[in-house]
Parts: structure tokens; C-alpha cells; sequence
């Protein structure tokens, strides 16, 4: 599934779903991996069931299950032209964001 035309509740839903089925593949029941990941049990069954918690839980739960590479390409600009990667390279350099003109 690509996120392209979701709503964030589905995003949302989709990742917790996907994150049940790693622990699942796993051979893990929720109680286990809230305990492996220093989560109460209710924490995890709310991120499974409709993708609701804290960036925290997020990142502790795919830590437990050893999927943190996963979260390495999160938030990355992607260069695909010239134009692109000295645009991005711009951006990077900026401390602020730009100014909004006045209609």
C-alpha cells in the first residue's frame, strides 16, 4: 500500500497493522513486546489497532522487533535531478524557514 492519496487515519492503520504483523512473524503475543519494549500493554494494543501513540512508542516498538533500519529512510529528501539536489542542498544550508510574502 503507498500513501499517496490516504488519509492520515488510514496511514495510521496501515502502520499499525503492519507493525502486528512483524510481531506476529515474530512469534510474539502484545504482552511480550510491550514488555521488550518498556510500553504498557495498553500503549501497544492502541499503536496495533489504529496506529494512535506517541513518536516514542513508535520508535521503541520497532527497536524491539529490531526494525529501526526501517525508520532510516523516514523524513529523507530524495534527490532525483540536478535541480533537485542543489535545491535540497539550499534548503539544507537554511537555519529558517522562508518568508511569506503580503498579498
Amino acid at each position: 500500500m503507498t500513501f499517496n492519496l490516504s488519509t492520515s487515519a488510514e496511514i495510521l492503520h496501515a502502520l499499525g497493522a503492519r507493525l502486528r504483523e512483524q510481531r506476529l512473524a515474530q512469534s510474539l503475543t502484545q504482552r511480550e513486546l510491550a514488555q521488550m519494549a518498556g510500553l504498557s500493554l495498553g500503549a501497544l494494543r492502541k499503536l496495533e489497532t489504529d496506529g494512535q501513540c506517541s513518536l516514542e512508542t513508535l520508535v521503541r516498538a520497532a527497536q524491539a522487533l529490531g526494525l529501526q533500519e526501517a525508520l532510516d529512510d523516514l523524513f529523507v529528501l530524495k534527490r532525483q535531478s540536478i535541480a533537485q539536489m542543489e535545491q535540497i542542498d539550499a534548503v539544507s544550508r537554511r537555519r529558517r524557514a522562508p518568508r511569506k510574502k503580503a498579498p
